[in-house]
């Protein structure tokens, strides 16, 4: 109920003032606040003994492993994050692998628009001069039995042309699916020009996915060490493989590549044209256990040497067309 006409209110609570009758309210007097009774603090243990200096240490700094707050140093990793880590690394460098390799096998052309590896390779038959891909002079260190050196010397070069008749049928009938686009050959001597050997660069139309498929059933099936697959020689005319004929094919070699559209191939014998009634694959005649005239002769590393160093003159043509200026 409000209070009678001209009564004073006296204090709400004890210690605050009295009201006068000039008030018109209690909101408009300040009000202290009532007083809080303190509460003594607690002992505290002292850090250290009487006479003891703190001991500080820069130790890593603890965190928890899993929910049974177990502790551990927060600067070190775990053995199994160490592992995921290390699997992280290795298949972020196999997908950048995987990447690198794929814009090979797949011809994507570079940033700046020229063709990729691939395609620039399956160039070359007219794009590169005849010595940048068979040098007149082919320098085939370690290349012969026993890892002696060897040097061979070009003594004919072969007309580029279609593989119409440079293959026997047999081989040309495997070859067929990657199709012929150009036909490169050239006949090196060594340097005691007793043997005689045609290397040969068959550019083919297939692209990388033909090539690997081409590539793959030659090693299953065993296609490069038949002996009614030997490429044919190139002989040329007045030259010492004059009498280089079919009868003459001594050891040989064929290589089908993955990364250029290209067959890379060898076929070796002597420079007297015998005729030879037993050839043997490079790769046999090459085993140290290998007693054969052709091992003995050394005809094996002959045609595999020369076709592996015209392979990588192959390769480094191709490369530069793909390569950033620096």
């Amino acid at each position: 109920m409000p209070p009678a006409p001209g009564a004073v209110p006296g204090p709400s609570r004890p210690g605050a003032p009295a009201e006068s009758a000039a008030e018109s309210t209690r909101r408009l007097r300040r009000v202290p606040p009532e007083p809080v009774p303190s509460r003594p603090l607690p002992p505290q243990a002292p850090l250290w003994g009487a006479g003891q200096r703190p001991y500080v240490t820069f130790a890593d700094p603890e965190g928890y492993d899993d929910e049974r707050a177990r502790p551990r140093p927060l600067g070190r990793r775990t053995r199994s994050q160490a592992v995921a880590a290390a699997v992280c690394l290795v298949l972020g460098a196999g997908l950048l692998t995987g990447a690198v390799t794929g814009s090979w096998l797949a011809d994507d052309p570079g940033d700046d628009g020229r063709p990729g590896t691939f395609a620039a390779a399956g160039e070359l038959w007219h794009s590169a001069p005849v010595d940048d891909l068979f040098p007149p002079t082919v320098d085939g260190r370690g290349a012969g039995p026993g890892g002696a050196d060897r040097t061979w010397t070009r003594i004919a070069v072969a007309p580029d042309s279609g593989c119409a008749h440079a293959f026997d049928p047999l081989l040309r009938e495997a070859l067929a699916p990657a199709g012929c686009a150009r036909l490169l050959r050239a006949t090196y001597t060594d340097a005691t020009r007793s043997h005689v050997t045609t290397v040969g660069l068959l550019f083919t139309k297939a692209d990388a996915a033909a090539m690997t498929a081409l590539a793959d059933r030659f090693a299953r099936q065993d296609l490069g060490v038949r002996t009614d697959l030997m490429p044919l020689p190139y002989a040329a005319e007045h030259t010492l493989a004059a009498g280089f004929g079919a009868h003459q094919r001594a050891s040989w070699t064929v290589s089908v590549l993955t990364d250029a559209p290209v067959v890379v191939y060898a076929v070796s014998g002597w420079a007297d044209g015998r005729e030879v009634g037993d050839p043997q694959p490079a790769a046999a005649a090459m085993r140290a256990d290998a007693t054969t005239d052709v091992a003995q002769a050394g005809l094996g590393h002959e045609a595999q040497g020369l076709a592996d160093r015209v392979e990588r003159r192959l390769r480094k043509n191709a490369e530069p067309a793909t390569e950033q200026p620096s």
